[in-house]
Order: C-alpha cells, then structure tokens, then sequence
C-alpha cells in the first residue's frame, strides 16, 4: 500500500529518494518523510498530506547538510495503524536516535510488542505499529554489540534478521543506522520490495518505477529474506540468516512510460494507452499451431483436462474482470465457474480439491486478500493460474502458471488499461481451457484471437469520438447519485462504471443487473437521475437487447435520464435514449472492452469538473497490501 524508496551510492541520497517517491505516491499519498545519513547524523523530514508538502519543508531547511548525505530512505504513507499526521508518517526513528525505519504493511502483534517495550522505558511518540520496529531493531542491535559483535553493515543485517523474526502480520521494513553510514537494510514478508542494480550504488524500492531512471536490472525478492545494499553490493539472505537469491530480471519499459505524456492526468493518458496495451497482451500468445500461449506454466495438460470446477478470486476492479470471465469460460469450456470476492474466499470454506482451477486476478501481483486466498486454494491442493501485470511479484510466484498482461505500468490509482489487459488475459485462459478439453478447436480459438487483434484498431476509434462523452460529465457534475443497469457481460460492465464514479467522483452510484429493477433498485428512480444503460448487441441475442430496452423504458417512465450505450447501427434505441453513446460491433462476449471505455471518460470528465484529483482520489491506495 504505501511507497518505499531506499538509496545508497555516491550521489546526494534526498534527490534521488525524492524522485523515487514522486513516482511512487501513487501507492499511498497521506503523508511522505526521508531520513538521510549525513555526517554521524539521521536527519529526518516527514509531513501529513501530500509530497508536496514534504518537498516545501525540505526547502525551508535547505543547507542544513540534508541534500548532501549518500544514503538514504523515503516513504509515502497510506495510513493504517494511526491518522494521516505528521507524528504518525515516517520514518521513525529510535529513542536512542540511531536507527531510523520505513514500512509498508501491518505488524499484527505490535500491541504487545509495544507493551513489551514500553515496560523497557520507550516512550512512543506516534501511533504506529511501525514505531515497534524502530525500538526493536536499536534494542536488537545494542545486545549483539554487548555481546561483542562490531558496528558495521554485518551487524545492521543480523538486527533485522533478528526482528523480522519476532514479527507477525505483513511487512517490508527499510532502515538505517548512524554508525553504519554506507548501508541500507531490508526485510520482506508478504509485502512487495525490489532491488535495483546500479554501479558504485544500489537502490530498494516497493516498484521499480522509483528508480528505473538510474538502472534497468532488478532482482525480486523472496518471502521472508531480508537485503543489506552498499555501493559495492547486494547480500541476500532468509530471516535465518542463510545466503539466500532473488529472482533477477531486466525492466523492460523505460520512465518516460511512468509519466504524464502531455496529458492532464496519468488517467487519461493511461485510456488512450488501451488499444498499446491490449496488443501488447496479445502479442505472441498464439502459436504457429494455433495453441495459446501462457508466460510460465508449471501444469500439464492432464492437470488442465482433470479440472472440473473453476473459482475466479480477485478485488474491486479485477473482481469485475473475473466475472465477465464466468460467462467466457463457461460458455467456451463448459464447465462450472464462480467468482469470489477474494476478501472473502477463504472465510467460507470453499470446496477444493486437485480438480479445482483457482485463477488469481490481480494488477500488481501484490494485493494481500488475493494472495492469501490462493495460498488457503494451495493448502486445499487447488492448483492456481494467476493473471498479473507486475513481473516477478509475489502471487504469479506462488501459483502454478502464470499471464502477465504486459500493460506497463499503471499510475492512476482507479484502473482502466489493466481492467481491459485482465480481460484479455481472461478470454485467453478461456480460450486455452477450451483448446485443451477438447471443446474448441485450434481454427476456433484463432478465429477469437483475431477478433481480439481487432480490439486495439476498434478502441483507438472509439476513444477519437468521445468529446461528446466529456462535454456530458462536464454537464453531470451537479449529480448526486446515478445508477448503471446491463444484463449478461453488460452487467459487470455497469458494476465497473459505478465503481469508477464512486472512486473518482464520490457520487452515490450502483450497477444493477437491468432484470433486478423491479425487485426494489426501481424506488430509487427520480425525476431526472441519471441511468447509464449497456444495450446488448442486436445480433446473436436479440431476445437479451429487447430485454434491457424494456428496462430502459421502464425508468424513464419514472422521469430518468437515459445514457445509452449501444452498437453501432442500433438506431432502434435512440429513442429511448436522452444521451446516445454508440461503441463498434464486437461479439457479445468481448463486448465489455469496448462497453467500458465511455465509462471510465465520463467518471474521470465528472472528476475533474468537481474539481477532483482525478490520479489520487481520497482514502484510495493502488496497491492494497494489506488485508
């Protein structure tokens, strides 16, 4: 959840650590501080609120040595244990003034470790679990040092090992030490953390968006290891101290991919980035004998022709996602499918077993809920498929095959291109299930896949024509509720377009399946509330679209305001439509990546109008790291 930058070279540390958390306050944007070793010195600064606020202090305290020192830590904080203050933000720093900590996560047990120490004589001086870590790694430390052992980076290592393991729950931790100046340390546990590979310095970072500007080598860690960086290296061992590897890689997008492009918000240049991001995850999956092709896969085809059950576990957007994909995979592979919010997925008891297919869904391949959803599947010896973007990460590592979207990197914390890369990915497991069972043939999964190809060339259309749309959400700004309505994929779709407004816009808004009006949603229709209805296609389920434009009619006999969106060529509905938004023909199971798009102009063009931050709405992280 929140951003976590670490630095140590031969180059001014603030500089650098402050980049990298403008590129990462994505993650988090309640408050940010740096701690800077300089001259036997920790020197801090953290803020509430924004960078921005952290960087404005930093300039009133300009020339104190802060911008000199060569090693460093920063955080951008999304809050969980204790208020967006400036005595809750970090780092924090132990009461001995030695060593400072940053952290992304929660520490479950930090209750009584605090008791514990408190009765040591600490003082805390914030609400925070984190605040433990700090008084626990200089309470560690100090005991090595008594028993003999030597200041210096070995020590500063064998401290974290020693907390890591006294701690419960998930977390990233990043310190430094006064007496160890040309030293940063890591810990991981269930929370993201990579490292960058530089010459004559080294980095940590939550996403290697903070410091793809200096190096393009990574290497992700596993779980439980922790990292100690110099500028002459990178040592790697478990919480037991045994030397121990992470998984190298090479960043394939470069930074200019990480920012604005001329456009007003990473937003809108991440929708217009769509049809890019679509042919990019389509881009090899089909092979010359018309099989599709998934990035790591560690199931046999036997595994895949034994499953007779599949479960989708993801959040919010992704679990939209996953629901267009019951309708896919049932359809193509003629097998049961659920979809589980995964927040909830192993509170119930679900029934698994070596014939279940769990497929994961999730942007960053870190989202907490998701991930321990697939590790109780794998206790039950379900085998797990994940369907990520962020290469390396921890839930394709824990499952048994994997599909990286390959959508580069996504700032805005509200998702557009990765909700249209998962389904994607999800049409292509389709798709692969199918060919494998037996149920389609290569020329029929080649003939989806081309339509597929067709996406990008029909969205770079769509998105040319949707002024329209924005002079509507300029128009619409004054709403205080507006309701979503489809039937079949058109009903994840008006799910997706409620949750972008709610996200953004902080309207009141609900999507419906349209045939549950009458069953109570119908009482909330008022004079001149704005419904947004997703007309099927007129061709292949005609009986389904008559179905939905009963609907529309329905509500605006109760005084609505109709926003229709339908094929082009429909000119049946218009109508029944105030506001017509026509999208292009595509079979009615790959709908929702045309169907969506209006959506997600008109939640951002309603933002804005409210004067909104569009990229950063409130209370909201990207990454949800927590449970």
């Amino acid at each position: 959840m929140c951003g976590i930058v670490g630095y140590v070279g031969n180059r001014p540390a603030l500089s650098i650590v402050i980049d990298g958390l403008r590129r990462l306050e994505y993650r988090g944007y309640d408050s940010a501080g740096v701690a800077i070793i300089d001259n036997g010195l920790v020197k801090t600064e953290k803020k509430a609120g924004k960078l921005a606020n952290l960087e404005k202090a930093l300039a009133e305290r300009s020339g104190d040595g802060i911008e000199a020192g060569v090693t460093g830590i920063g955080h951008t904080r999304w809050a969980t244990h204790g208020g967006p203050t400036d005595r809750n933000a970090h780092p924090h720093v132990s009461v001995d003034g030695r060593v400072a900590v940053i952290h992304n996560g929660i520490i479950e047990n930090f209750a009584r470790l605090r008791v514990e120490l408190e009765a040591t004589g600490v003082e805390f001086r914030s609400d925070t679990d984190t605040e433990c870590a700090a008084h626990l790694l200089a309470a560690e430390m100090r005991k090595l040092r008594e028993s003999g052992a030597e200041d210096g980076p070995a020590l500063l290592a064998e401290g974290m090992r020693r907390v890591a393991n006294r701690l419960e729950g998930a977390f990233t931790l990043l310190a430094v030490d006064v007496e160890v100046p040309d030293a940063v340390v890591a810990a991981r546990r269930n929370s993201p953390l990579v490292v960058g590979r530089g010459n004559g310095e080294n980095f940590l970072a939550s996403d290697v968006s903070a410091f793809i500007e200096h190096t393009r080598e990574a290497i992700e860690l596993g779980q439980d290891q922790v990292v100690l960086i110099t500028p002459a290296g990178i040592e790697i061992t478990g919480f037991d101290g045994t030397p121990a590897t992470g998984t190298e890689f090479h960043i394939d997008w470069d930074a200019s991919a990480a920012e604005k492009g001329g456009y007003e918000y990473f937003m809108l240049k991440e929708i217009a980035e769509q049809p890019q991001a679509i042919a990019e995850t389509l881009l090899g999956r089909l092979s010359e004998r018309g099989e599709i092709i998934l990035d790591e896969v560690r199931l046999t085809d036997q595994d895949l022709r034994d499953v007779d059950k599949v479960f989708i576990v993801a959040c919010g957007t992704a679990y939209h996602a996953g629901m267009v994909a019951k309708y896919a995979i049932e359809h193509w592979v003629r097998i049961p499918c659920e979809v589980e919010l995964a927040s909830e997925f192993r509170y119930r008891d679900p029934i698994l077993d070596r014939s279940t297919l769990v497929i994961a869904i999730s942007q960053s391949g870190e989202t907490m809920d998701t991930l321990m959803a697939i590790r109780h599947a794998k206790e039950q010896k379900a085998r797990v498929l994940a369907i990520c973007n962020t290469n390396g990460s921890t839930i394709p590592r824990e499952s048994d095959a994997v599909l990286y979207t390959h959508g580069g990197p996504e700032i805005a914390v509200a998702s557009t291109k990765a909700f249209l890369t998962m389904l994607v990915a999800c049409y292509l497991i389709g798709l692969h299930l199918a060919q494998i069972r037996g149920v389609m043939y290569a020329d029929e999964v080649a003939a989806v896949v081309s339509r597929l190809r067709r996406t990008p060339d029909n969205l770079r259309d769509l998105l040319g024509r949707m002024e329209e749309v924005r002079a509507l959400g300029r128009d619409l700004k004054t709403a205080s509720t507006m309701l979503f309505i489809g039937r079949h994929v058109g009903f994840p779709v008006a799910l997706e377009g409620a949750l972008k407004l709610k996200e953004l816009a902080y309207i009141h808004a609900e999507g419906f399946a349209a045939g549950e009006l009458k069953h109570g949603p119908i009482a909330l229709i008022d004079k001149g509330t704005p419904v947004v209805c997703v007309v099927p296609s007129p061709q292949g389920r005609g009986v389904m679209r008559d179905k939905v434009v009963s609907n529309i009619q329905e509500v605006r006999a109760r005084g609505a305001r109709t926003i229709v969106i339908a094929e082009e060529g429909d000119e049946d509905v218009r109508q029944f439509a105030d506001h017509l938004i026509y999208v292009p023909h595509t079979p009615t199971l790959l709908a929702p990546l045309m169907t969506t798009v209006p959506l997600q102009i008109l939640a951002c063009e309603i933002a804005s109008a409210r004067g909104y931050d569009v990229d950063q709405p409130r209370n909201l992280a990207k990454s949800v790291t927590v449970e």
